[in-house]
Protein backbone atom coordinates (compact mmCIF):
# COMPACT_ATOMS: atom_id res chain seq x y z
CA UNK A 1 0.00 0.00 0.00
CA UNK A 2 0.99 3.88 -0.73
CA UNK A 3 2.19 6.14 1.44
CA UNK A 4 -0.42 8.24 0.95
CA UNK A 5 -3.32 4.99 0.84
CA UNK A 6 -2.35 4.28 4.19
CA UNK A 7 -2.21 7.98 5.24
CA UNK A 8 -5.98 8.40 4.11
CA UNK A 9 -6.84 4.90 6.25
CA UNK A 10 -5.07 6.16 9.48
CA UNK A 11 -7.25 9.63 8.94
CA UNK A 12 -10.63 8.04 8.00
CA UNK A 13 -10.06 5.49 11.18
CA UNK A 14 -9.39 8.76 13.12
CA UNK A 15 -12.69 10.50 11.82
CA UNK A 16 -14.64 6.93 12.48
CA UNK A 17 -13.14 6.87 16.01
CA UNK A 18 -14.06 10.95 17.24
CA UNK A 19 -17.99 9.93 15.73
CA UNK A 20 -18.07 6.87 18.09
CA UNK A 21 -16.45 8.90 20.93
CA UNK A 22 -18.87 11.42 20.16
CA UNK A 23 -21.94 8.66 20.58
CA UNK A 24 -20.41 7.14 23.51
CA UNK A 25 -20.12 9.95 25.61
CA UNK A 26 -23.39 11.80 24.76
CA UNK A 27 -25.99 8.71 24.06
CA UNK A 28 -28.73 11.31 24.06
CA UNK A 29 -27.43 14.25 22.00
CA UNK A 30 -29.58 14.59 19.25
CA UNK A 31 -29.29 14.45 15.99
CA UNK A 32 -30.61 17.48 13.72
CA UNK A 33 -33.43 17.29 11.77
CA UNK A 34 -31.21 17.68 7.99
CA UNK A 35 -32.04 17.62 4.64
CA UNK A 36 -30.22 13.75 4.94
CA UNK A 37 -33.40 12.57 7.10
CA UNK A 38 -35.99 14.75 6.67
CA UNK A 39 -37.34 12.16 4.56
CA UNK A 40 -38.33 9.83 7.31
CA UNK A 41 -39.94 12.54 8.71
CA UNK A 42 -41.77 13.61 5.90
CA UNK A 43 -43.22 9.57 5.74
CA UNK A 44 -44.67 10.01 9.35
CA UNK A 45 -47.45 12.46 8.17
CA UNK A 46 -50.58 11.71 7.58
CA UNK A 47 -54.30 13.50 7.64
CA UNK A 48 -53.50 17.37 8.79
CA UNK A 49 -50.02 16.94 9.58
CA UNK A 50 -49.71 16.54 5.40
CA UNK A 51 -49.71 20.06 5.54
CA UNK A 52 -46.44 20.64 7.61
CA UNK A 53 -43.59 21.44 5.05
CA UNK A 54 -40.03 20.60 6.38
CA UNK A 55 -37.40 23.41 5.03
CA UNK A 56 -34.68 21.83 2.32
CA UNK A 57 -32.18 23.90 5.15
CA UNK A 58 -32.77 25.63 8.15
CA UNK A 59 -33.84 28.86 7.86
CA UNK A 60 -32.96 31.99 10.76
CA UNK A 61 -35.82 32.56 13.07
CA UNK A 62 -37.43 36.01 13.64
CA UNK A 63 -35.20 38.01 16.58
CA UNK A 64 -37.93 40.65 17.33
CA UNK A 65 -38.92 40.62 21.54
CA UNK A 66 -42.62 39.29 22.27
CA UNK A 67 -44.23 40.45 25.28
CA UNK A 68 -44.43 37.32 28.06
CA UNK A 69 -47.75 36.57 30.34
CA UNK A 70 -45.41 37.79 33.29
CA UNK A 71 -44.89 40.99 31.53
CA UNK A 72 -41.35 40.94 30.67
CA UNK A 73 -39.50 40.77 27.19
CA UNK A 74 -37.81 37.64 25.93
CA UNK A 75 -37.41 36.01 22.33
CA UNK A 76 -36.94 32.96 20.41
CA UNK A 77 -33.30 33.02 20.66
CA UNK A 78 -34.17 32.41 24.84
CA UNK A 79 -35.75 28.86 23.63
CA UNK A 80 -32.97 27.40 22.35
CA UNK A 81 -31.64 24.11 23.13
CA UNK A 82 -34.23 21.93 22.78
CA UNK A 83 -37.10 21.75 19.69
CA UNK A 84 -39.75 24.00 19.92
CA UNK A 85 -43.05 24.09 17.97
CA UNK A 86 -44.05 27.90 18.12
CA UNK A 87 -48.00 28.29 17.59
CA UNK A 88 -49.27 32.00 16.49
CA UNK A 89 -52.85 31.95 17.01
CA UNK A 90 -55.56 35.23 17.99
CA UNK A 91 -58.71 34.88 20.29
CA UNK A 92 -60.71 35.65 17.63
CA UNK A 93 -58.90 33.33 14.91
CA UNK A 94 -61.96 29.83 15.24
CA UNK A 95 -59.14 26.96 13.78
CA UNK A 96 -57.13 28.60 16.77
CA UNK A 97 -59.51 27.32 19.46
CA UNK A 98 -59.86 23.71 17.53
CA UNK A 99 -56.22 23.19 17.75
CA UNK A 100 -55.12 24.61 20.64
CA UNK A 101 -56.47 21.25 22.77
CA UNK A 102 -53.70 19.57 20.47
CA UNK A 103 -51.40 21.66 21.18
CA UNK A 104 -51.89 21.83 24.94
CA UNK A 105 -51.92 17.64 24.76
CA UNK A 106 -48.56 17.52 23.23
CA UNK A 107 -46.87 20.05 25.59
CA UNK A 108 -48.47 17.73 28.14
CA UNK A 109 -46.77 14.65 26.48
CA UNK A 110 -43.47 15.92 25.31
CA UNK A 111 -42.89 19.40 27.39
CA UNK A 112 -39.50 19.40 28.89
CA UNK A 113 -35.86 19.48 28.69
CA UNK A 114 -35.64 18.76 24.71
CA UNK A 115 -39.00 20.03 23.49
CA UNK A 116 -42.04 22.39 24.49
CA UNK A 117 -44.72 24.51 22.82
CA UNK A 118 -44.45 27.87 22.42
CA UNK A 119 -47.55 30.02 21.97
CA UNK A 120 -47.81 33.78 20.97
CA UNK A 121 -51.30 35.31 20.02
CA UNK A 122 -50.34 37.92 17.64
CA UNK A 123 -52.09 41.47 17.03
CA UNK A 124 -54.70 42.94 19.23
CA UNK A 125 -55.14 40.52 22.01
CA UNK A 126 -55.92 41.62 24.98
CA UNK A 127 -54.49 39.68 28.25
CA UNK A 128 -58.26 38.85 29.68
CA UNK A 129 -59.34 37.50 26.83
CA UNK A 130 -56.42 35.41 26.46
CA UNK A 131 -57.42 34.13 29.41
CA UNK A 132 -61.15 33.45 28.49
CA UNK A 133 -59.71 31.74 25.25
CA UNK A 134 -57.88 29.29 27.28
CA UNK A 135 -60.44 28.74 30.18
CA UNK A 136 -63.22 28.47 27.99
CA UNK A 137 -61.29 25.15 26.35
CA UNK A 138 -59.29 23.70 29.16
CA UNK A 139 -55.96 24.40 28.48
CA UNK A 140 -54.02 25.77 31.62
CA UNK A 141 -50.48 24.11 30.42
CA UNK A 142 -49.46 26.97 27.70
CA UNK A 143 -48.36 30.23 27.96
CA UNK A 144 -50.02 33.40 27.56
CA UNK A 145 -47.73 35.48 25.65
CA UNK A 146 -48.47 38.01 23.04
CA UNK A 147 -46.45 39.65 20.03
CA UNK A 148 -48.98 42.96 19.81
CA UNK A 149 -47.45 44.97 17.53
CA UNK A 150 -47.32 41.91 15.46
CA UNK A 151 -43.34 42.60 14.67
CA UNK A 152 -42.18 38.48 15.56
CA UNK A 153 -44.94 37.62 13.25
CA UNK A 154 -43.88 39.90 10.23
CA UNK A 155 -40.75 38.89 10.49
CA UNK A 156 -41.32 35.28 10.70
CA UNK A 157 -43.40 35.94 7.52
CA UNK A 158 -46.52 35.03 9.51
CA UNK A 159 -49.72 36.17 7.01
CA UNK A 160 -52.33 34.25 8.29
CA UNK A 161 -53.46 32.36 11.54
CA UNK A 162 -52.99 29.93 12.68
CA UNK A 163 -49.17 29.63 11.46
CA UNK A 164 -47.00 26.99 13.44
CA UNK A 165 -43.23 26.58 12.87
CA UNK A 166 -41.04 23.68 14.63
CA UNK A 167 -37.64 25.57 15.73
CA UNK A 168 -34.38 23.32 16.20
CA UNK A 169 -32.05 23.50 19.36
CA UNK A 170 -30.09 25.57 17.40
CA UNK A 171 -32.71 27.89 17.40
CA UNK A 172 -33.14 27.71 13.55
CA UNK A 173 -36.86 26.95 11.61
CA UNK A 174 -36.75 23.82 9.94
CA UNK A 175 -40.34 23.14 9.23
CA UNK A 176 -43.80 25.19 8.95
CA UNK A 177 -47.51 24.63 8.95
CA UNK A 178 -49.95 27.01 7.90
CA UNK A 179 -53.24 26.31 9.24
CA UNK A 180 -54.50 24.67 11.68
CA UNK A 181 -53.92 20.37 12.33
CA UNK A 182 -54.17 17.61 14.87
CA UNK A 183 -50.75 18.29 16.67
CA UNK A 184 -52.39 15.20 18.95
CA UNK A 185 -53.05 12.70 16.67
CA UNK A 186 -50.74 9.44 16.11
CA UNK A 187 -48.93 11.31 12.83
CA UNK A 188 -48.68 14.63 15.28
CA UNK A 189 -46.98 12.97 17.82
CA UNK A 190 -44.96 10.29 15.77
CA UNK A 191 -42.84 13.18 14.06
CA UNK A 192 -42.25 15.06 17.30
CA UNK A 193 -41.55 12.22 19.28
CA UNK A 194 -38.77 11.30 16.26
CA UNK A 195 -37.72 14.26 16.18
CA UNK A 196 -36.80 14.59 19.80
CA UNK A 197 -35.48 10.74 19.74
CA UNK A 198 -33.29 12.13 16.76
CA UNK A 199 -34.61 10.61 13.99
Amino acid sequence: MSRSALIYTALAAIAIAAVGYVALRDPAQHVAATPANHAALERLRDGTMKKLAFHPAPKEAGKAAYDTAEGGKATLADHAGRYVLVNFWATWCAPCRKEMKGLSEVQAEFGGERFEVLTIATGRNMPAQMKKFFDEIGVDNLPLHRDPTQGLAREMGVLGLPVSVILDPEGREIARMVGDAEWNSESGKAIIRALIDGS
